[in-house]
């Protein structure tokens, strides 16, 4: 049985909160300690990067930060910063 607390979701986050997309599950950060994907301010992004390089849905879980405006931790291969680059980059070039 899932575990909702109400339907339909008040919040669009409110649904993946409930139910991850299908491509965590074939996502390597699941076999990981998730606290490396959230470091210290000036703490190194070696680690989580380096998951990143290998997963098979790195690019659904950029998209899926940015379109839900991921402000913390690394998803996709990418940091906080290096997302509000990308985000302005696309703005600037439309």
């Amino acid at each position: 049985m899932p575990r909702v607390a109400f339907w339909p979701p008040r919040q669009p986050d409110d649904y993946y909160r409930w139910y991850p997309p299908d491509w965590t599950e074939r996502a390597l950060c699941a076999e990981v300690d998730p606290e490396i994907f959230f470091p210290e301010k000036g703490g190194s992004t070696r680690a989580p990067k380096r998951v990143c390089a290998a997963c098979p849905v790195r690019a659904e879980c950029l998209a899926y930060a940015l379109d839900h405006d991921e402000r913390f931790g690394i998803w996709g291969g990418y940091s906080e910063c290096e997302r509000r680059k990308l985000r302005k980059t696309v703005r600037d070039a439309a």
